[in-house]
């Protein structure tokens, strides 16, 4: 499975970091040369629009944690 993700600052990136070493989860970090599709270049850049002008839905950490019955 691949999940690619774009945080929106150094803080957010290393928070993420901090989580799957916490779950003890394997990832790669790849460098910024992951082709996308114009479409989904497309897509990401409207989910940031839509996140950045607050029409986004976030979730707290313990939220993700608890709906996915994640225990530690």
């Amino acid at each position: 499975m691949s999940i690619i993700v774009n945080p929106h600052n150094p803080e957010e990136e290393n928070a993420l970091l901090a989580f799957l070493d916490s779950m003890k989860l394997d990832y790669i970090q790849a460098e910024n040369d992951v082709l996308l599709s114009e479409t989904q270049q497309q897509e990401i850049l409207l989910r940031d629009k839509k996140y950045e002008a607050g029409e986004a839905e976030t979730f707290t950490l313990n939220q993700v944690i608890n709906h996915f019955g994640i225990k530690e």
